[in-house]
């Protein structure tokens, strides 16, 4: 799920076939008309502030809601807003934010993990595990994620082994801010698709890497 963009090349993969989506974040209130051909979901956007030093503006997500509540094509989850890096705090969020959203809108809810949680931390509520915290750890930890849940988004990959690995281990889908800087970038995850449908094979290198138990501990 490339996050916020709209580029053409998107729908072109779409209509391909290629299992790509969009991740939708708050910016300034505005709102993107999803499209039957492309799933999406809705991030908090909490990560995006806290990496740049801004304060988060929940009106903004709420604006969101209200829009994406009354679509007809609805967003496959929503990430109820978490604290970056603060595992109470996330369930605290949790706690306030769950009961005051599930009593205005009718729409699938993540939680967002971090740092030194397990799979006990996850409410029975949530429809699906977002993976945040920091990238040593979400990788190093995957597996028990993916083993616990069926539902599993990682956040923040932007690798093509990184990718891979997600993929191989079960999660069902993945986003990445990265993905448009630059055409080396856009050419690996264009690659990703091709490997996963069969168009490509998947360098030895990189086959012999996943293979590797040693690879995520």
């Amino acid at each position: 799920m490339p996050s916020n963009n709209a580029k053409g090349i998107v729908h072109y993969w779409a209509g391909r076939g290629y299992p790509v989506g969009w991740l939708f974040t708050p910016e300034k209130g505005s709102v993107r008309e999803p499209v039957p051909w492309i799933p999406y979901a809705v991030d908090n956007g909490r990560f995006a502030v806290w990496s740049s030093g801004k304060e988060w503006n929940e009106r903004n997500f709420l604006t969101l809601l209200d829009y994406y509540n009354e679509t007809i094509v609805k967003p496959r989850f929503v990430n109820v807003p978490d604290s970056v890096g603060d595992a109470e705090e996330t369930k605290r969020m949790w706690d306030k934010w769950y009961p005051m959203l599930t009593q205005s809108y009718d729409l699938s809810w993540s939680f967002c993990v971090q740092d030194g949680m397990t799979p006990a931390d996850v409410p029975s509520e949530a429809d699906v595990v977002f993976i945040g915290g920091t990238m040593e750890w979400k990788l190093r930890n995957l597996t028990m994620w993916t083993d616990a849940f069926d539902r599993v988004h990682v956040g923040a990959i932007n690798s093509l082994k990184n990718l891979l690995r997600c993929k191989e281990l079960g999660a069902e889908s993945c986003d990445g801010t990265g993905w448009f800087r630059g055409p080396k970038m856009t050419d690996t995850l264009h690659r990703y698709f091709k490997i996963q449908s069969g168009e490509e094979k998947l360098p030895d290198q990189l086959e012999l890497c996943l293979s590797s138990p040693m690879q995520m501990r």
